[in-house]
């Protein structure tokens, strides 16, 4: 079952959906990349089949998106508004559920980030983390995530440009014990496979039984 709806924040509202699975194990917080919102092909594609799998999920849309602005809001926004729709979640949706937080790329990111300033979660599980920007590989985006004792999953296509593989490997091997990474062979940063095929929504749908595999292994 699909549900619209709003989010106060600040002097306005947030659009988010809730995908609601049939009898949920476990309750999904997703946030969208820079480029699109909650309402893309990939975003719903995944957040479906997910609920298919036994897991509700909210995706909401930071305030840059609702706005209709291209550039994604500055860090501390985008915190805020991740610590805000954690509570808000928490408060209204949730119940005894035990919560996740996931994202695409920027979402994600800023999940991560989120964590580390201590909001709470059960795992992250990150739709391609952004390591570093396409070829610029001597800045990483990594500092904050070695001290988080969460879990974590890392779903990485292997021709991302955000995410050199020797590299990102190293990264997730120097995390905490319950962290992994699931290469998808031939996905680019969207995790579309050339003549894969697949349509968007399949490829968001395609990262969802790693996704509830690695949640049932944290609930077990």
């Amino acid at each position: 079952m699909n549900q619209e709806l709003t989010i106060p924040w600040e002097s306005g509202t947030l659009t988010a959906i809730v995908d609601q699975a049939e009898h949920p194990s476990a309750f999904l917080i997703l946030a969208h990349g820079s480029g699109a919102g909650k309402d893309h092909d990939f975003m719903s594609g995944f957040s479906h089949a997910m609920a298919k799998r036994g897991v509700s999920v909210l995706r909401f849309n930071f305030p840059y998106m609702d706005a209709g602005k291209k550039f994604p809001d500055k860090a501390p926004v985008a915190l805020a508004v991740w610590k805000h729709v954690r509570e808000w979640a928490g408060t209204h949706l949730t119940g005894d559920l035990p919560v996740f937080t996931a994202g695409k790329s920027f979402g994600g990111r800023m999940a991560s980030l989120a964590v580390a300033e201590g909001m709470p979660t059960e795992a992250l599980i990150f739709l391609g983390y952004p390591l570093h920007a396409p070829k610029k590989e001597e800045k990483l985006r990594d500092e904050h995530l070695y001290p988080l004792s969460t879990p974590m999953l890392f779903l990485e296509g292997t021709r991302d440009p955000f995410a050199n593989p020797v590299i990102i490997s190293r990264v997730v091997a120097d995390l905490n014990a319950d962290s992994e990474l699931i290469w998808f062979e031939g996905g680019d940063h969207s995790f579309k496979v050339a003549r894969s095929g697949r349509s968007v929504a399949d490829d968001g749908a395609r990262l969802s039984e790693s996704t509830a595999t690695f949640i049932n292994k944290q609930l077990s």
